[in-house]
């Protein structure tokens, strides 16, 4: 082998390990993966979200939200899904999802309705990457092709829920380091926070802005007066923090850029919306800037940092399953009757986002 052959051929296997180390796998998805065997699943899903966000308009935001926590714990894979059974310890408990992610029941009605037009065929990975995408088109928001092509995991995470799901708390130098670890940049940290334009939040979720930020014994100097005395009026210290407030005081229910304008007039509700503007020096401000400037800017970045994010860790091919029922693995649904009813029980008391996307 002369020395140009060998050359390449080292190369070609350089670059076959990379591809293989990385987090994501573009080239095993595609937007058109279920053409032949399920060509209406979009349509589906389309129709089960714009009846359910006319009686739910909040529901738009908990989608998009759900497959966020999804995809930051073991990739996407629908293991956020999977209800406590006697062999899996469902990541619904872990202390960022408790009593705060919503929509599960929606996934289970997709599910069954996409079940009915195309049995064993839709993957409930698949459904939340298409129910966000379709969420944000709904909320008059970007509009995207998901690629497909993801199966359903066999495991849930707990720990790693609790480890990997970023607090409302966190530093923005925190915040860099969650989303790097899940091999997302600085951009896409500010793009898919920008998903805080549609959705509401608990009381919980920011009281620790509202008297005694940081044990200093005042308020977030960072969160503007004004809205400081709204939300002290709705939060009471030591109140329950069941109270609900909108995440985008301007537009809440409709996917646009004043998510960022909020930021800088210190509107931001959570500290880790205030931080990307107000951390001083942040490479981050100038990227808000730019977004406040250019919502067409902020649509093309959010597209292309949910597409990343929903290649994160996928499993394809022959890896995992196609579940036949989203919060149980195939052949271990003894439990399923009461395990529904109890998700759907659960779902009335899911009012909040905890986590900082």
């Amino acid at each position: 082998m002369d020395s140009l052959s060998l050359t390449t051929a080292t190369c070609l296997c350089y670059l076959v390990i990379v591809l293989r180390a990385l987090p994501f796998s573009y080239a095993q998805l595609d937007p058109s993966f279920y053409n032949g065997t399920c060509s209406n699943v979009h349509s589906i899903i389309t129709q089960v979200l714009t009846n359910a966000s006319e009686s739910d308009p909040r529901i738009l935001g908990s989608l998009i939200r759900l497959h966020f926590h999804d995809c930051f714990v073991q990739g996407c894979d629908a293991s956020i899904l999977l209800n406590d059974t006697a062999t899996i310890v469902s990541e619904q408990g872990a202390a960022p999802n408790n009593n705060s992610i919503r929509g599960l029941d929606v996934v289970n009605q997709i599910k069954t309705t996409v079940e009915n037009a195309c049995p064993g065929i839709v993957s409930c990975a698949d459904i939340l990457a298409l129910a966000a995408q379709i969420s944000s088109v709904l909320s008059n928001g970007p509009d995207w092709e998901v690629p497909l092509g993801r199966r359903d995991s066999l495991t849930a995470n707990q720990t790693l829920a609790n480890q990997n799901l970023p607090a409302p708390t966190l530093t923005l130098e925190q915040l860099k380091s969650a989303f790097s670890n899940q091999g997302l940049n600085t951009t896409d940290l500010v793009a898919l926070s920008g998903a805080h334009t549609i959705g509401r939040a608990k009381c919980s979720s920011f009281i620790g802005r509202l008297y005694n930020f940081n044990s200093t014994g005042n308020p977030d100097q960072t969160l503007n007066t004004t809205l400081l005395q709204t939300l002290q009026a709705l939060c009471p210290n030591n109140g329950p923090g069941t109270n609900l407030t909108n995440l985008d005081l301007t537009t809440p229910d409709t996917f646009d850029n004043n998510y960022y304008s909020n930021l800088q007039s210190q509107n931001g509700l959570l500290e880790t919306d205030q931080v990307l503007f107000s951390t001083s020096g942040a490479d981050t401000i100038a990227i808000v800037n730019n977004f406040i400037n250019n919502q067409t800017l902020f649509y093309e970045k959010f597209k292309a940092s949910m597409i990343k994010m929903g290649n994160i860790g996928v499993l394809t091919g022959s890896q995992g399953e196609i579940r036949t029922q989203c919060n149980f693995v195939n052949g271990n649904s003894s439990s399923t009757s009461s395990g529904l009813v109890t998700m759907i029980t659960k779902e009335s008391l899911e009012d909040g986002i905890v986590s900082s996307i």
